[in-house]
């Protein structure tokens, strides 16, 4: 292993580094993919294991829950431990931990199984973008290989539903978790030899353990409780979800002032006193938010108000996936014509004029303009994810990679956990506002409740009556959430707009300002603080 600061520069990425982009993108498009399988699954699985309600919600958020927990964390450790090391230790724990999940024989052994996934996958992100920044030091490479890498994730997104549809078609349940274990084998073999150790030459303690514990104290209760709003619907009471997301915040301003007395901090928040790092991270959070939330709406509006069958509606829907794959792929070629600033800012109009479009559709015959719509929303913010993500790493020294890219993970996940929380909430405060005045007056009590509650539900209760009745519910639940998604569109065409202005001000007002005192702490590298490297 031997010290940057000594090493000869080689700028240009060689035929190695590009292999090796391939090896790191296999995670990456596997965690996206595991995330959409799973949904396909669930009731095969609910029937063979007899899961309740409760153990179905547990399968399918504790994923997320682990995952969102421990990035921070994995960020860290890989800048001390190693990327790589941390890299191939969190793929044989996510390829055991498919195994388990594949093979297991109850609900509980499952939902453990589920959160050994969450935890090793938030080893795999960050180690991979940091490897990345390690690896392409040119900046017009490391943007393409970025762009790659975030294609790979979207992607695997949209091919989640296609890929589980047809394991189950043919296999068990068990098969949608076995996809990770081959890929996990070819990242244990190619990576040692493809993939170049990295961490920081300076020493450093031990990892405070206090602060790993008060980030998972803060973020898993934040998402536990924003998750519980929005699901909480008119009968459920909120106070768990508050008490929840008191306790996160909490913890949260616990972490923020640990981190300020510490020598090596997990998060150093000098890194936020860049503006170039904190305006990205924000408008990335926020863009997430207003498209996950947005897309949402749009999914259940192909289904339920569009009722096609699940099958055509997962074709109809693999425009979305495709828009946000090629916005994030194109972004490095836009960078021919226009300064990166330009991109973000253009692709962020794109999505705001295609959410104002939204906002006009209606409930009879606006299937292809809904679909269109929502995929030149995905198209608009895919150069901001792209460009946006090199901007974050790359605004820090790459030493602080690793802590960056877990920051810029951390940060997707609550924005679109975040959006799906207040414009769900929001389009479905709108939908039971519109079915309640509305509703037939000759409509059965236990048919309005579900009615109000979801368009699922009042497609349902139309489905269970005849003539006139079926077919004026029907009419009143496809406006009413038709309505729901007009309003909320109006709201992410705000957001976006926002963001926009943002990105625009702030970070072209900066490139002729000094910098700041925090801004010089965190670029200036001491020669103590020199990296090291070393290739295999």
């Amino acid at each position: 292993m031997t010290n940057a600061a000594q090493a000869p520069a080689r700028v240009k990425a060689g035929r190695k580094e590009w292999i090796g982009l391939g090896v790191l993108a296999l995670p990456t498009l596997l965690i996206a993919l595991d995330i959409g399988v799973l949904f396909l699954a669930l009731p095969q699985l609910s029937e063979d294991l007899g899961t309740s309600s409760t153990e179905q919600l547990w399968i399918t958020d504790i994923y997320g829950f682990m995952l969102a927990g421990f990035l921070i964390t994995m960020g860290n450790l890989g800048d001390r431990i190693g990327r790589r090391r941390l890299l191939l230790i969190g793929a044989a724990a996510f390829g055991t931990a498919s195994l388990l999940a594949a093979y297991a024989s109850s609900p509980g052994m499952l939902i453990a199984a589920r959160a050994l996934l969450g935890v090793a996958g938030a080893t795999l992100n960050p180690s991979t973008l940091a490897l990345i920044s390690n690896m392409f030091r040119d900046d017009r490479e490391r943007g393409l290989a970025i762009s790659f890498w975030a294609t790979c994730q979207f992607g695997g997104s949209a091919l989640g539903p296609l890929v589980g549809g047809l394991m189950l078609d043919h296999f068990w349940w068990g098969s949608v978790f076995l996809l990770g274990v081959p890929v996990m084998v070819v990242l244990l073999v190619a990576g040692p030899v493809l993939l170049p150790e990295y961490r920081t030459g300076r020493p450093s303690g031990p990892l405070d353990l206090v602060s790993v514990a008060l980030s998972l104290l803060a973020l898993l209760p934040i998402i536990y409780g924003i998750k519980e709003l929005a699901a909480g619907g008119a009968h459920r009471s909120p106070t768990v979800a508050l008490a929840a997301l008191a306790v996160g915040l909490a913890a949260g301003a616990l972490f923020l002032r640990r981190q300020r007395t510490l020598d090596d901090p997990l998060v150093d928040l000098r890194l936020f006193g860049k503006p170039a790092f904190s305006i990205a991270l924000a408008a990335m959070a926020l863009a997430s938010g207003a498209f996950a939330g947005t897309s949402f709406l749009t999914s259940q509006y192909v289904m339920s108000v569009a009722e096609l069958t699940p099958a055509a509606a997962g074709l109809w829907q693999a425009p979305t996936g495709g828009g946000i794959a090629a916005g994030v792929l194109l972004a490095p070629l836009f960078l021919r014509w226009v300064s990166p600033l330009t991109a973000m800012v253009g692709g962020l109009c794109v999505s705001a004029a295609a959410l104002l479009a939204l906002t006009q559709v209606g409930s009879e015959g606006g299937l292809v303009a809904v679909v269109g719509c929502i995929a030149l929303v995905a198209f608009g913010v895919g150069p901001l994810f792209a460009l946006g993500t090199g901007l974050v790493v790359g605004a820090v020294r790459v030493e602080k990679a690793g802590a960056a890219a877990s920051l810029s993970e951390s940060s997707n996940v609550l924005g679109s956990t975040l959006g799906l929380a207040v414009l769900g909430t929001l389009g479905a405060a709108v939908y039971r506002d519109d079915v309640a005045d509305a509703v037939p007056a000759s409509l059965p009590d236990s048919l309005e409740e579900s009615a109000r509650e979801t368009v699922a539900g009042g497609t349902a209760a139309a489905d269970g009556l005849t003539g006139d009745a079926a077919h004026a519910l029907a009419s009143t639940v496809r406006d009413a959430f038709t309505h729901s998604l007009n309003t909320v569109s109006w709201v992410a065409c705000a957001t976006v707009a926002a963001v926009a202005v943002v990105l625009a001000v702030g970070l072209r007002e900066r490139k002729n300002r000094p910098t700041t005192a925090a801004e010089d702490a965190v670029e200036a590298p001491a020669a103590a603080e020199a990296p090291e490297r070393s290739g295999v």
